[in-house]
Protein backbone atom coordinates (compact mmCIF):
# COMPACT_ATOMS: atom_id res chain seq x y z
CA UNK A 1 0.00 0.00 0.00
CA UNK A 2 1.24 3.37 -0.54
CA UNK A 3 -0.25 6.70 -0.46
CA UNK A 4 -0.06 9.86 -2.47
CA UNK A 5 -1.47 13.61 -1.86
CA UNK A 6 -4.08 15.30 -3.78
CA UNK A 7 -4.10 18.70 -5.39
CA UNK A 8 -6.68 19.69 -2.58
CA UNK A 9 -4.31 18.02 -0.01
CA UNK A 10 -5.89 14.76 1.14
CA UNK A 11 -4.19 11.86 1.33
CA UNK A 12 -5.29 8.67 -1.29
CA UNK A 13 -4.40 5.13 -0.21
CA UNK A 14 -3.87 2.83 -3.19
CA UNK A 15 -3.33 -0.88 -2.96
CA UNK A 16 -0.61 -2.62 -5.62
CA UNK A 17 -1.58 -6.73 -6.21
CA UNK A 18 1.07 -7.96 -8.56
CA UNK A 19 0.04 -11.32 -10.60
CA UNK A 20 2.79 -14.27 -10.06
CA UNK A 21 2.02 -14.91 -13.65
CA UNK A 22 1.64 -11.18 -16.15
CA UNK A 23 0.04 -11.05 -19.03
CA UNK A 24 2.13 -9.12 -21.79
CA UNK A 25 -0.19 -6.52 -23.41
CA UNK A 26 -2.94 -5.80 -21.43
CA UNK A 27 -3.51 -2.50 -18.91
CA UNK A 28 -3.54 -2.67 -15.43
CA UNK A 29 -6.78 -3.19 -13.66
CA UNK A 30 -8.10 0.09 -11.22
CA UNK A 31 -10.63 -0.86 -8.86
CA UNK A 32 -12.94 1.82 -7.13
CA UNK A 33 -14.75 0.50 -4.15
CA UNK A 34 -18.50 1.45 -3.30
CA UNK A 35 -19.23 3.48 -0.54
CA UNK A 36 -18.81 2.26 3.22
CA UNK A 37 -16.47 -0.07 1.99
CA UNK A 38 -13.02 -0.50 1.10
CA UNK A 39 -10.21 -2.41 -0.58
CA UNK A 40 -10.18 -5.37 1.54
CA UNK A 41 -13.99 -5.50 1.94
CA UNK A 42 -15.36 -4.25 -1.75
CA UNK A 43 -12.27 -6.40 -3.81
CA UNK A 44 -10.25 -9.04 -1.66
CA UNK A 45 -12.42 -10.61 0.79
CA UNK A 46 -14.88 -11.41 -2.19
CA UNK A 47 -11.76 -12.85 -4.40
CA UNK A 48 -12.29 -10.13 -7.19
CA UNK A 49 -8.46 -9.18 -6.74
CA UNK A 50 -7.26 -12.70 -6.89
CA UNK A 51 -9.45 -13.93 -9.85
CA UNK A 52 -7.75 -11.14 -11.63
CA UNK A 53 -4.10 -11.39 -10.34
CA UNK A 54 -4.52 -15.24 -10.96
CA UNK A 55 -5.58 -14.69 -14.72
CA UNK A 56 -2.22 -12.65 -15.21
CA UNK A 57 -3.87 -9.21 -14.28
CA UNK A 58 -1.56 -6.49 -12.62
CA UNK A 59 -4.32 -4.88 -9.85
CA UNK A 60 -4.39 -1.12 -8.64
CA UNK A 61 -6.96 -0.65 -6.10
CA UNK A 62 -7.93 2.72 -4.58
CA UNK A 63 -9.17 3.46 -1.27
CA UNK A 64 -11.75 6.35 -2.28
CA UNK A 65 -11.52 9.80 0.63
CA UNK A 66 -13.11 9.10 3.72
CA UNK A 67 -12.83 5.49 3.47
CA UNK A 68 -10.09 2.31 4.14
CA UNK A 69 -6.54 4.08 4.89
CA UNK A 70 -7.19 7.06 2.72
CA UNK A 71 -7.44 10.50 4.57
CA UNK A 72 -11.09 10.90 6.61
CA UNK A 73 -12.26 14.85 6.72
CA UNK A 74 -15.35 15.27 8.36
CA UNK A 75 -15.95 18.75 5.88
CA UNK A 76 -18.45 18.13 3.19
CA UNK A 77 -16.58 20.47 1.40
CA UNK A 78 -14.24 17.71 0.51
CA UNK A 79 -16.57 15.28 -0.73
CA UNK A 80 -18.51 13.95 -3.98
CA UNK A 81 -17.41 11.75 -7.07
CA UNK A 82 -16.71 14.10 -9.32
CA UNK A 83 -13.97 14.57 -6.61
CA UNK A 84 -13.39 11.15 -6.04
CA UNK A 85 -13.06 11.09 -9.69
CA UNK A 86 -10.31 13.91 -10.06
CA UNK A 87 -8.48 11.98 -7.31
CA UNK A 88 -8.49 9.22 -9.78
CA UNK A 89 -7.23 11.11 -12.51
CA UNK A 90 -4.29 12.24 -10.30
CA UNK A 91 -3.73 8.97 -9.30
CA UNK A 92 -3.40 7.83 -13.34
CA UNK A 93 -1.05 10.94 -13.67
CA UNK A 94 1.11 10.27 -10.55
CA UNK A 95 1.42 6.90 -11.66
CA UNK A 96 2.09 7.29 -15.19
CA UNK A 97 -0.62 5.21 -16.23
CA UNK A 98 -1.27 5.63 -19.89
CA UNK A 99 -4.07 3.27 -20.51
CA UNK A 100 -6.43 0.93 -17.97
CA UNK A 101 -8.96 -0.66 -17.39
CA UNK A 102 -11.38 0.59 -14.81
CA UNK A 103 -13.93 -1.22 -12.32
CA UNK A 104 -16.20 0.83 -9.83
CA UNK A 105 -18.87 -0.93 -7.58
CA UNK A 106 -21.93 1.22 -6.75
CA UNK A 107 -20.31 4.49 -5.75
CA UNK A 108 -17.22 3.47 -7.44
CA UNK A 109 -19.51 3.20 -10.71
CA UNK A 110 -20.03 6.59 -10.08
CA UNK A 111 -16.93 7.29 -9.52
CA UNK A 112 -15.88 5.09 -13.00
CA UNK A 113 -18.58 6.19 -15.18
CA UNK A 114 -17.69 10.22 -14.26
CA UNK A 115 -13.93 9.42 -14.64
CA UNK A 116 -14.49 7.48 -18.17
CA UNK A 117 -17.00 10.52 -19.75
CA UNK A 118 -13.08 12.34 -20.12
CA UNK A 119 -10.63 9.85 -19.95
CA UNK A 120 -9.40 8.34 -22.97
CA UNK A 121 -6.95 5.94 -20.86
CA UNK A 122 -9.91 4.10 -19.86
CA UNK A 123 -9.67 1.07 -22.36
CA UNK A 124 -12.55 -1.34 -20.70
CA UNK A 125 -15.27 -0.80 -18.15
CA UNK A 126 -16.80 -3.04 -15.75
CA UNK A 127 -19.74 -0.77 -12.79
CA UNK A 128 -21.85 -2.55 -10.85
CA UNK A 129 -24.57 -1.59 -8.29
CA UNK A 130 -26.09 0.95 -10.21
CA UNK A 131 -29.11 1.59 -12.24
CA UNK A 132 -31.50 3.82 -13.88
CA UNK A 133 -30.79 6.03 -10.76
CA UNK A 134 -27.47 7.00 -12.85
CA UNK A 135 -28.95 8.04 -15.75
CA UNK A 136 -32.17 9.52 -14.53
CA UNK A 137 -31.11 11.44 -11.56
CA UNK A 138 -26.96 11.70 -11.97
CA UNK A 139 -25.98 9.33 -9.50
CA UNK A 140 -27.35 7.43 -6.34
CA UNK A 141 -31.03 6.18 -6.80
CA UNK A 142 -32.10 9.13 -4.32
CA UNK A 143 -35.68 7.43 -4.94
CA UNK A 144 -34.26 4.04 -2.56
CA UNK A 145 -31.87 6.03 -0.76
CA UNK A 146 -32.45 9.48 1.24
CA UNK A 147 -28.90 10.61 1.52
CA UNK A 148 -30.32 12.98 3.95
CA UNK A 149 -31.81 9.90 5.95
CA UNK A 150 -28.90 8.20 5.24
CA UNK A 151 -26.23 11.16 6.92
CA UNK A 152 -28.55 11.29 9.45
CA UNK A 153 -28.59 7.69 10.15
CA UNK A 154 -24.26 7.63 10.14
CA UNK A 155 -24.50 10.71 12.92
CA UNK A 156 -26.81 8.93 15.33
CA UNK A 157 -25.61 7.73 18.44
CA UNK A 158 -28.13 4.89 18.35
CA UNK A 159 -28.97 2.66 15.47
CA UNK A 160 -31.75 1.32 17.47
CA UNK A 161 -33.32 4.73 16.24
CA UNK A 162 -33.08 4.40 12.66
CA UNK A 163 -36.07 3.39 10.69
CA UNK A 164 -35.98 2.84 7.21
CA UNK A 165 -34.57 -0.52 6.31
CA UNK A 166 -32.14 0.49 3.73
CA UNK A 167 -30.39 3.47 5.60
CA UNK A 168 -30.21 1.00 8.89
CA UNK A 169 -28.37 -1.64 6.38
CA UNK A 170 -25.59 1.00 4.96
CA UNK A 171 -25.48 1.76 8.84
CA UNK A 172 -24.91 -1.51 9.99
CA UNK A 173 -22.59 -1.99 7.01
CA UNK A 174 -20.56 1.37 7.95
CA UNK A 175 -20.22 -0.37 11.72
CA UNK A 176 -19.10 -3.64 10.19
CA UNK A 177 -16.31 -2.48 8.71
CA UNK A 178 -15.25 0.39 11.15
CA UNK A 179 -15.65 3.18 9.08
CA UNK A 180 -15.45 6.21 9.94
CA UNK A 181 -19.49 7.43 10.19
CA UNK A 182 -18.71 11.34 10.16
CA UNK A 183 -16.84 10.84 7.23
CA UNK A 184 -19.02 8.69 5.23
CA UNK A 185 -22.10 11.15 6.65
CA UNK A 186 -20.20 13.71 4.91
CA UNK A 187 -19.77 12.59 1.62
CA UNK A 188 -23.60 11.47 2.02
CA UNK A 189 -23.86 15.13 2.33
CA UNK A 190 -22.72 15.56 -0.94
CA UNK A 191 -23.35 13.03 -3.29
CA UNK A 192 -23.11 13.64 -7.32
CA UNK A 193 -26.64 15.13 -8.57
CA UNK A 194 -25.97 16.19 -11.87
CA UNK A 195 -26.32 14.84 -15.35
CA UNK A 196 -23.10 12.90 -16.41
CA UNK A 197 -22.71 12.80 -20.16
CA UNK A 198 -22.67 9.13 -20.43
CA UNK A 199 -22.90 9.57 -24.34
CA UNK A 200 -19.33 10.19 -23.95
CA UNK A 201 -18.36 7.16 -22.38
CA UNK A 202 -15.64 5.38 -25.69
CA UNK A 203 -14.81 2.73 -23.47
CA UNK A 204 -16.07 -0.87 -23.89
CA UNK A 205 -18.45 -1.47 -20.90
CA UNK A 206 -20.15 -4.03 -18.74
CA UNK A 207 -23.15 -2.95 -15.86
CA UNK A 208 -22.65 -5.91 -14.14
CA UNK A 209 -25.68 -5.78 -11.36
CA UNK A 210 -28.06 -8.06 -9.18
CA UNK A 211 -30.76 -9.17 -9.76
CA UNK A 212 -32.47 -8.18 -6.27
CA UNK A 213 -30.37 -4.58 -6.09
CA UNK A 214 -32.77 -1.63 -5.69
CA UNK A 215 -29.80 0.65 -6.06
CA UNK A 216 -29.53 -1.11 -9.68
CA UNK A 217 -33.26 -1.11 -10.95
CA UNK A 218 -34.23 -1.13 -14.36
CA UNK A 219 -30.12 -1.77 -15.59
CA UNK A 220 -31.29 -1.44 -19.05
CA UNK A 221 -31.84 1.97 -18.92
CA UNK A 222 -28.29 2.89 -17.84
CA UNK A 223 -26.45 0.53 -20.47
CA UNK A 224 -29.12 2.18 -22.96
CA UNK A 225 -27.52 4.83 -22.40
CA UNK A 226 -23.82 3.98 -22.59
CA UNK A 227 -22.78 3.60 -26.05
CA UNK A 228 -20.86 0.83 -25.78
CA UNK A 229 -22.49 -1.01 -22.92
CA UNK A 230 -23.69 -4.58 -21.83
CA UNK A 231 -25.62 -5.70 -18.99
CA UNK A 232 -25.18 -8.99 -17.44
CA UNK A 233 -27.67 -9.82 -14.45
CA UNK A 234 -26.56 -12.15 -11.48
CA UNK A 235 -27.86 -13.14 -8.38
CA UNK A 236 -27.27 -11.20 -5.34
CA UNK A 237 -28.77 -7.93 -3.43
CA UNK A 238 -26.51 -4.78 -3.53
CA UNK A 239 -24.56 -5.85 -0.88
CA UNK A 240 -24.07 -9.58 -1.36
CA UNK A 241 -23.64 -9.35 -5.63
CA UNK A 242 -20.17 -8.85 -5.04
CA UNK A 243 -19.77 -11.98 -3.07
CA UNK A 244 -21.57 -13.96 -5.62
CA UNK A 245 -19.72 -16.75 -7.34
CA UNK A 246 -20.87 -15.20 -11.27
CA UNK A 247 -19.14 -11.55 -9.61
CA UNK A 248 -15.55 -12.00 -9.99
CA UNK A 249 -15.61 -14.19 -13.54
CA UNK A 250 -17.71 -12.14 -15.37
CA UNK A 251 -14.79 -8.94 -14.74
CA UNK A 252 -11.80 -10.96 -15.07
CA UNK A 253 -13.70 -12.41 -18.83
CA UNK A 254 -14.73 -9.26 -19.68
CA UNK A 255 -11.41 -7.02 -19.09
CA UNK A 256 -9.48 -10.06 -20.90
Amino acid sequence: MDRFTTSDGIAIAHHHFESAAPLDGLPPVVLQHGFAADTVANWVTPGVVAALTGAGREVISVDARGHGASDKPHDADCYGEGRMSLDLVELFDHLGLTELDLVGYSMGAIIAAITATTVRRVRRMVIGGIGAGVAEMGGVDRRHIDNTELAAALRADDPATITNAAVKAFRRFADSTGADRFALAAQADRVHRSAIALGDITAATLLLVGDADPLAARPHVLADAIPAATLQVIPGDHLGAVGRPEFAPAIVAFLA
